[in-house]
């Protein structure tokens, strides 16, 4: 009889090893996917704070704040898409020699309305993830 308990302890200590193994996995698999999902909302708030603060003429140099949004590896292809499109306009008026020409008249209303749709996308994700984790534990 003690030999089928000490065979039971030993299973169930198995047992826990492999399922403690198993979380520590799922715990790094969800860590590493909430710094994805954090690391966009918050280039998207930067982003979308950036296009809305500048809705006049303004220099180049400030959308790179859009176009690193590019580089998150959450980003859509279609998000990256019209990311480039939004980018690559020649904007009316632009003096190439002139350093203070402005880089972009401000017609991004479009963009704006795509980078708050995914900033909710990303954040509605981030939640349902952050929900499953407390779960999982």
């Amino acid at each position: 009889e003690i030999a089928e308990h000490d065979e039971d302890i030993s299973v169930w200590t198995g047992d826990e090893k492999a399922a403690t193994k198993v979380r520590e996995i799922e715990k790094a698999n969800y860590d590493a996917i909430h710094k994805d999902y954090s690391e966009s909302v918050d280039a998207l708030q930067r982003a979308i704070t950036v296009v809305k603060e500048q809705s006049h003429d303004r220099k180049q140099a400030s959308l790179v704040q859009v176009s690193a949004l590019k580089e998150l590896k959450l980003m859509p292809d279609e998000a990256r898409r019209t990311i480039d499109a939004f980018l690559q306009q020649d904007p009316e008026g632009l003096a190439v020699t002139a350093p203070e020409a402005a880089g972009y008249e401000f017609q991004s209303h479009g963009i704006v309305e795509m980078l708050e749709k995914l900033l909710d996308e990303f954040m509605q994700e981030r939640t349902t993830l952050e929900k499953e984790e407390m779960n999982g534990k």
